[in-house]
């Protein structure tokens, strides 16, 4: 999926930032970067790209340089097989290379998160700091039924009724988040439709679930990170409880920041509140 798509092009028009394609770890790579100062690398979570911060963009970037990457096999970085892991940890060694003047701050959501926080434990002298934003990983996922069921209909026949079926899952009040992106809605949700419509794009999610999402962490590798970390948690989040961020954080003594009222994707339901969260 090249960066050009026209659906793409509406819903980053009118921001600050630019797109460059970077071939990282043999991965063609969709970057879209912003601002300046310290560096904060954005890792977007699965079936998604860096569209994810679009809403958050401009607040990160007044202090710091943004780097949100299209993850491997994601939006318009696709892969052919094979995309694994340690390859998937490299892409990300090798981002931080090529884009990063110092360690930076490495936020991940999701898939993003377990990414991130193999990264740390792997390159603690890669990243000053590290936050897992309802980061999949830390147990291993168990989805519920509701939510199983919206993503299968979803993938399996991709359209606009099946796509906001799936957003209500994620998100508390799909409303409030349609009417706060306004015409942006509509390119997110046709760029997304594009996405799951592709066979390439489908196999890249499908690994990165089964290799970052689907399993747990050994505690072992998570009890290496020595980066100072931050969980951000929604309180209403029914995909990745917020039971899972408070054993998380009492096992592992980092700091949990709870975001009351918000689902699955805080970036995008509670903008000034994740920034808050996220640089405080």
């Amino acid at each position: 999926m090249p960066i050009s798509s026209a659906s793409r092009g509406v819903l980053y028009s009118d921001t600050p930032a630019t797109e460059r394609r970077l071939t990282l770890a043999g991965v063609s790579t969709a970057v879209l970067e912003t601002g300046s100062g310290p560096p904060v690398v954005a890792l977007h979570g699965p079936a998604a790209h860096a569209g994810t911060w679009l809403s958050v963009l401009p607040a990160l970037a007044a202090e710091h340089r943004v780097i949100a990457p299209d993850l491997p096999g994601q939006g318009a970085s696709p892969v052919l097989p094979p995309l694994t892991a340690e390859r998937v940890i490299e892409w990300l060694d090798a981002l931080v290379d090529q884009t990063c003047d110092q360690p930076p701050i490495v936020i991940g959501h999701l898939t993003g998160g377990a990414i991130a926080a193999r990264f740390a434990a792997r390159e603690p002298a890669r990243l000053n700091a590290l936050v897992l934003v309802v980061p999949m990983g830390l147990e291993p996922f168990a989805p519920t039924g509701e939510f199983g069921a919206a993503l299968s209909t979803y993938l399996a026949g991709p359209d606009r009724e099946s796509h906001d079926a799936l957003w209500r899952q994620c998100v508390r009040d799909l409303g409030s988040v349609r009417r706060r992106l306004g015409d942006r809605w509509e390119a997110l949700q046709t760029y997304d439709l594009e996405l799951a419509a592709d066979p390439v794009i489908g196999a890249g999610l499908e690994r990165l679930l089964n290799d970052f999402a689907m399993p747990a962490i050994p505690p072992d590798v998570l009890e290496r990170i020595d980066a100072t970390t931050r969980l951000v948690w929604g309180s209403k989040d029914s995909i990745v409880p917020l039971a899972v961020g408070r054993r998380a954080a009492d096992r592992y003594q980092w700091p949990l920041h709870v975001l009351d009222g918000v689902g699955n994707e805080p970036a995008l339901e509670a903008p000034a509140a994740f920034v808050e969260a996220v640089l405080s």
